[in-house]
């Protein structure tokens, strides 16, 4: 992920003089060498103007519109800035904004504090006719207040360059469907069409045929380099030759679905146990390490999942990110949990230990056992959630979980795992999740906050249900 930048625009007007405008403008300019510098922001924030009047706050909105690394703008009230000169602008505006609700000054000056303080820092007065308008027009925003040094003030802002840098993702994501849903469910299906419209991804299919044709094109060299990379990422219990042979091929498979992404131009990708023609084997470890560098992934052809995924990724930095599925229930009184996995593919950047290569039969797709990574899911808060199409509206579903260690190991079940407790207890979390229609896919993510998903489901224009 590229390093972006935010413009931070800073409202007045032309009655104070040129005096108190300079002024204005040094405040703005330290608050924003504060920012970059205290490392705690993961884009760097460019101040770009003092807008004093419709003019020059339609042009830098139309700068921030046109500038291909900018991801959104701070705007912050230094003094108090009419707001009907802000009504053409804010008509334009298509990138994601935060309304700074801050002072230049931490602590006011009781003993000598005049007028001329009191309107060259009146931002409390600013906020509030800035705030009318963006709520009046329906602007999508988000309100930090706090001194611009607190923790708590940098920690918000953070949370929303990480929304943001979701936004621009979804904005130019491509979502390839290798294969169609897999056939008579429900949730996976959706409308491309409106998601494309609302979010910006796009959603297309192609025949297994197409990543057949990448995977044979790939060399013995090839697959032999990559062999080599799994001996030292990954302990290989078992080198028979069998055993072998199907790592070759899953190999061989992640080579070609990289040539096939890569020439397509998609960041996500979905597959489907129900349209192999012409693999020897349902794609497990190269979907699983294509997650782990990245890559959005949902499976029987859940593009929904598998654009999310890759959205939260770029939000979350990669981090403890991975495809889940709600699988089985432990119902012991006072102890109940679940038990999420898939059959194969769940991403390795949450596991809690050096994953195994194995391979092992798998009793659906009618192909040669596949090879997968198997591992444990480290314990710790994580959010599960689910992007759904209600027909008339997408919705986003998240439940709190608490990540924890299983009862005892589970050596019947290849598979990488993980076993939580939903919040606030397990009742609530499977009943409220069951009632708002949540998936049996989800985004698993122990590095996403929930402000941070609030943020996106706010630049997004898109309900969000928390559970």
């Amino acid at each position: 992920m590229d390093r972006n930048k935010v413009f931070f625009i800073v409202g007045s007007q032309d009655l104070y003089g040129e005096e108190p405008l300079r002024k204005v403008a040094e405040n703005s300019q330290n608050i924003v060498n504060y920012l970059n510098k205290s490392n705690k922001l993961s884009a760097d924030i460019e101040f770009l103007m003092v807008a004093r009047n419709q003019q020059e706050i339609i042009n830098a909105i139309k700068k921030a519109n046109n500038d291909d690394d900018c991801i959104g703008i701070i705007c912050w009230m230094h003094t108090f800035s009419p707001a009907k000169m802000w009504i053409n602008g804010l008509k334009l505006l298509q990138k994601p904004m935060l309304h700074l609700a801050t002072q230049a000054n931490e602590f006011l000056p009781w003993g000598s504090i005049d007028m001329d303080f009191m309107n060259l820092n009146q931002a409390a007065h600013g906020d509030r006719e800035f705030g009318y308008i963006c709520t009046r027009m329906g602007i999508a925003r988000k309100i930090v207040a706090g001194y611009y040094t607190d923790e708590a003030t940098l920690s918000a802002i953070e949370s929303w360059i990480c929304g943001a840098y979701g936004v621009r993702e979804a904005q130019t994501l491509r979502v390839a469907r290798i294969g169609d849903n897999m056939r008579n469910v429900a949730v996976t299906e959706g409308n491309k069409v409106s998601a494309q419209i609302q979010f910006g991804f796009s959603v297309n299919t192609y025949g297994v045929g197409d990543v057949v044709e990448c995977v044979n094109s790939v060399s013995t060299e090839e697959v032999k380099e990559l062999l080599n990379l799994y001996e030292k990422l990954y302990t290989i219990p078992d080198k028979s030759k069998n055993s072998m042979n199907s790592i070759f091929e899953a190999a061989k498979q992640e080579i070609g679905l990289r040539k096939f992404l890569s020439e397509v131009g998609a960041k996500a990708f979905t597959t489907t146990f129900e349209d192999l023609h012409g693999l020897q084997q349902l794609p497990g470890l190269s979907c699983q390490r294509l997650m782990a560098d990245g890559f959005g992934f949902g499976a029987e052809g859940d593009w929904k999942t598998a654009a999310m995924l890759r959205i939260i990724k770029v939000m979350t930095k990669n981090v403890k990110t991975s495809f889940m599925e709600d699988y089985t229930y432990h119902l012991e009184k006072g102890r109940e949990r679940i038990l999420g996995a898939h059959m194969l593919e769940v991403c390795p950047t949450i596991a809690a230990n050096k994953p195994t290569l194995e391979v092992h039969p798998l009793g659906i797709g009618g192909k040669s056992d596949p090879a997968r990574l198997i591992f444990s899911t480290a314990r710790g808060k994580a959010i599960n959630c689910s992007l759904l199409d209600m027909g008339d509206e997408f919705r986003m579903l998240a439940n709190v979980v608490n990540t924890v260690e299983a009862d005892e190991k589970m050596p019947a079940l290849p598979v990488a795992n993980a076993v939580w407790i939903p919040q606030p207890d397990f009742k609530i979390g499977v009943q409220k999740w069951i009632e708002n229609g949540g998936a049996h896919h989800s985004v698993y993510s122990q590095a996403l906050s929930v402000e941070t998903l609030e943020d996106f489901c706010r630049m997004m224009n898109l309900k969000m249900i928390l559970i």
